[in-house]
């Protein structure tokens, strides 16, 4: 029998000379220490590598052993990669003996690899077994949550996470169904949405936003967000950029209100007698809100939704004159 050759699904990074260009990487920073949260397929990477002065650094996450393994090609002294969630972040830099760095890119969502291999299970576009863990080495896959979790719940997963009007409906359809046959398929799942899904924006799947919920409830994608964006905020060194990419209102208003909570003028307690000198400053500066080009978009169509916003980390003072 012939060996049967896979094709590798290509993924086309969005905003990709935006996001490294605004991590300026350059003179003395050229040989600072960043962290890239989501390696993906390594576009980001690989370009802050060409910016990186020979004593910087790069250190990686991801949770999709797919990534690692492609990360295990770049043969360069100056990368690392870990196979784990980004949420993880302050640990392991602390493992590597690293109390602060330069700028954190976050690349959120999910890569066109992930979305194009029905064996992943993200996408009802073709059949395969519903899986959605970007990490396939542990957790409970979308088909055993399916299997156990109460109507309630699975309501209120693809209400909150999906942002979707016909949550309660479809969850009882979703019971209704696994009590006929275990659901297990993607394209199962989609036809059992598309039945309770009455109406739907024209152009738009009625399984869009369940699948999006259950992908982003099975992979914990917001709660690990608001952790690793306090983390990589108290990574960062003074001038330190953040610089984060999102594709939906959810990710999106996460990422803006935390760089809004850090750019705001703390208030001080009018109460008390403070010196101009020890009133509190902000300890983030908020640089752009970057959305890719009408070319780009054209090139890659699913780069249409995603908001880079940019956030400088500065040396915030406390109101009892202690640095941030």
């Amino acid at each position: 029998m012939s060996e049967q050759v896979v094709p590798e699904f290509q993924h086309r990074t969005v905003l990709l000379d935006e996001a490294v260009s605004a991590l300026a990487i350059e003179g003395v920073r050229a040989d600072g220490i960043y962290v890239d949260g989501t390696f993906g397929r390594g576009g980001h990477s690989r370009k802050i590598l060409e910016s990186l002065g020979p004593r910087g650094r790069l250190i990686a996450f991801d949770k999709d052993p797919q990534a690692i393994a492609t990360a295990a090609g770049i043969a360069d002294p100056r990368f690392e990669i870990v196979h784990d969630s980004f949420a993880t972040m302050a640990q392991a830099l602390q493992q590597k003996g690293i109390e602060k760095v330069d700028g954190v890119l976050l690349d959120l969502g999910i890569s066109s690899p992930q979305v194009d291999d029905a064996s992943r299970g993200f996408s009802f576009r073709a059949d395969g077994p519903l899986d959605m863990r970007m990490d396939t080495t542990r957790g409970m896959s979308a088909a055993e949550w399916l299997a156990i979790a109460d109507e309630q719940t699975i309501g209120k997963v693809v209400r909150d996470y999906g942002e979707e009007r016909f949550a309660v409906q479809i969850a009882k359809a979703i019971v209704a169904g696994r009590a006929v046959r275990p659901i297990t398929g993607t394209r199962q799942l989609a036809q059992i949405v598309a039945g309770a899904v009455k109406t739907r924006e024209k152009g738009k799947d009625p399984a869009t936003r369940t699948f999006q919920a259950i992908r982003i409830f099975i992979n914990q994608e917001l709660e690990e967000l608001e952790v690793v964006l306090d983390q990589a905020f108290r990574q960062m060194a003074q001038q330190g950029r953040l610089v984060v990419i999102s594709f939906h209102s959810l990710e999106d208003r996460i990422v803006k209100q935390f760089m809004a909570s850090k750019a705001r003028l703390p208030q001080p307690d009018r109460r008390l007698p403070i010196r101009a000198v020890d009133l509190p400053q902000p300890e983030m500066k908020l640089l752009a809100r970057i959305k890719p080009s009408d070319a780009e978009v054209a090139e890659n169509p699913r780069a249409r939704s995603a908001i880079m916003r940019v956030g400088e980390r500065l040396a915030g003072i406390a109101s009892n004159g202690a640095r941030t």
